[in-house]
């Protein structure tokens, strides 16, 4: 069957992730040529797409920033949570082209949030059987000791589950590091607080190979391209190892020419990471007024 599943369409068009176009289905806000669709529809070369009355276009060029959020900043595109206004990563960046975030930092955290226009980039990068990691630094209310330590490293038991082993260590008398796997909902805060301890600052410092890089909270630049590739290359490794676990096929790996430039690229099957954000000079850090 030909055509491309609406949630991916919306995914690559840069309008939301694949889950949240599923959610966004289910609601009724999306239409195929004045249809309104359904999950499982597809969308086919020359249809109208919409969400909530506006049609979709595909961007062309792939979007992707680290940008420091400051605190108070909630990584959603809502203008109101609880009744209450609130100001969104995607209001406050105000970029010039339609870009979402890349998972989430709580509303009270600060740090390193990516953000791009590719749903599929997002996907890769939040699945928690890939074991991306990802790195905090944590100030909590009163001294630490080894048995806090020892108990974060294990795993803790909170939302019904037990969270990953990790990695962890001490900063000084009341901080330390902490690399997790997982994205549960709170999931740094929640383990502090099954030991006793309250949170006074949670900072990420660093998804896989990205980091703060200098910037200032409030300021965002975009990936670099030494950045970019070894991204790329994390991504589909961790890729074939599930696939590898799952029994699963890459379907045909072979390299083909390019018909532009008639050098062989490397197929990834969905153009994952094709690297356009990293053929761009840098161009700097932006801060956002």
């Amino acid at each position: 069957m030909e055509g491309t599943r609406i949630n991916k369409f919306l995914s690559e068009a840069g309008v939301c992730s694949r889950r949240e176009g599923d959610r966004l289905l289910e609601k009724g806000c999306i239409t195929i040529d004045g249809v309104v669709a359904k999950v499982g529809d597809r969308v086919f070369e020359g249809q109208e797409v919409a969400v909530n009355g506006k049609a979709v276009t595909k961007e062309e060029e792939e979007i992707f920033l680290a940008f420091y959020k400051p605190r108070g900043i909630v990584c959603t595109t809502a203008k109101e949570e609880n009744g209450e206004k609130v100001l969104n990563v995607v209001d406050y960046i105000n970029y010039p082209k339609r870009i979402y975030p890349v998972g989430r930092l709580d509303q009270a955290s600060e740090g390193l949030l990516l953000m791009t226009n590719r749903g599929n980039v997002m996907e890769k990068i939040l699945r928690s059987r890939y074991d991306h990691e990802k790195e905090y630094y944590v100030c909590v209310d009163h001294k630490i000791d080894d048995a806090f330590l020892k108990g974060m490293q294990k795993g803790v038991p909170i939302l019904d589950t037990v969270t990953k082993p990790c990695k962890i260590w001490k900063e000084d008398d009341k901080s330390f590091h902490i690399i997790i796997t997982q994205g549960l909902n709170r999931q740094i805060r929640r383990m502090c607080e099954y030991f006793g301890y309250q949170v006074q600052t949670l900072k990420r410092v660093r998804i896989m190979n990205l980091t703060l890089d200098g910037l200032n909270p409030g300021e965002y630049r975009e990936i670099r391209k030494e950045e970019w590739k070894e991204l790329e290359k994390r991504i589909r490794n961790s890729s074939s190892e599930t696939i590898k676990e799952t029994g699963g096929h890459h379907g045909n790996s072979s390299r083909k020419p390019n018909e532009r430039t008639g050098k062989k690229t490397e197929r990834s099957g969905k153009g994952l990471l094709s690297g356009r954000p990293g053929d761009h000079e840098q161009p700097g850090v932006r801060h956002v007024v």
